[in-house]
């Protein structure tokens, strides 16, 4: 990712924030944050949900300099409530993908050529992780438990609140800036997958674990909040028998989550797909072809008569499996 460095970046948190008001949550708390936007803050989605007790111990971490890592199944949004507290604060945001193709140098940056006055020079070109240090800018490593043992040892070196990084090919150490925060995302909580369903995650080291002040899980939302998201970002859904499938959709969603946990089935259906099925509803008009390619073609074959009676359930129509 190339980085530009003459984007004017605000130098401290200016302006107070009322919770309350700007994330729509029972709270009497007010947090700082930046009075104007610049290039690097998220863009706003003004139907997003917040939940209460994840809201609060992110915006613990941009207000305390508290190092939070948010865990919760798939599609539950814990990198999108990042971003959304992020954006509504005004606060620089960048996210980081640990997947096993992120290096050591991708982080660190690395020497390239350049050509300066016509001849080729070599110069070291900056990384994500000492620009992202050196601003007002809050980090997100999203996929946390996937990351190469030699990317973690790296991040391992900043994860205390005055940790300084050491460039030891520039002989040259980086102290945070005052108002850089540091956050991850997991599915697993690093000890590891269990469940079959996240593969390529792995354990994390516990003295690194230990480092992070505050786990935050975040769940999936109740029924009504759920319905709230899906309908928003199906944009505008018209008539109550519409609305009525949505729930639906919904309530069938609830009853894979409830299928996993009880160990009937080996996957369930998050929000992400349920607004997926939505969207291919509106495309193919069937709700039973939508059904299929957004969520059922994935599932096993030997648990396809299961979900396929859940199908039954919520909508009272059957399911041929093929």
């Amino acid at each position: 990712m190339t980085i530009n460095k003459n984007i004017d970046l605000p130098v401290k948190p200016d302006h107070r924030y009322n919770v309350s008001e700007v994330f729509n949550i029972d709270s009497k708390l007010a947090v700082k944050g930046f009075k104007n936007k610049s290039d690097w803050v998220p863009e706003v989605d003004s139907s997003y949900v917040f939940d209460k007790d994840t809201t609060l111990s992110i915006l613990a971490g941009f207000e305390h300099n508290r190092r939070v890592m948010v865990q919760g199944f798939h599609g539950t949004g814990k990198s999108t409530h990042i971003e959304q507290i992020a954006a509504r604060l005004n606060w620089p945001c960048v996210r980081i993908n640990l997947d096993s193709h992120i290096s050591r140098i991708d982080l660190l940056g690395k020497d390239a050529i350049k050509v300066n006055d016509g001849k080729q020079i070599t110069e070291f070109q900056e990384g994500l992780l000492p620009w992202s240090i050196q601003n007002p800018v809050a980090l997100v490593f999203d996929e946390y438990d996937a990351g190469r043992p030699d990317v973690m040892f790296v991040i391992q070196r900043i994860l205390e609140v005055e940790g300084k990084l050491t460039l030891l090919d520039q002989n040259k150490i980086i102290t945070p800036h005052s108002s850089f925060r540091l956050f991850a995302t997991t599915n697993t909580v690093g000890l590891g997958d269990m469940t079959g369903l996240y593969h390529g995650t792995q354990q994390i080291n516990q003295g690194q674990l230990d480092r992070w002040h505050i786990l935050s899980t975040l769940n999936y939302l109740d029924p009504k909040q759920e319905f709230k998201v899906v309908i928003s970002k199906l944009g505008a859904v018209k008539g109550a028998k519409n609305q009525e499938i949505v729930k639906k959709m919904i309530k069938l969603a609830n009853l894979t989550r409830s299928g996993f946990a009880n160990g009937d089935i080996s996957t369930l259906m998050s929000p992400r797909t349920v607004i997926s099925w939505g969207q291919n509803y509106k495309i193919f008009k069937d709700l039973t072809a939508s059904f299929k390619l957004s969520f059922l073609n994935k599932c096993d074959d030997i648990e396809k008569s299961i979900i396929s009676e859940y199908f039954q359930r919520c909508f009272d129509i059957e399911i041929e499996n093929n």
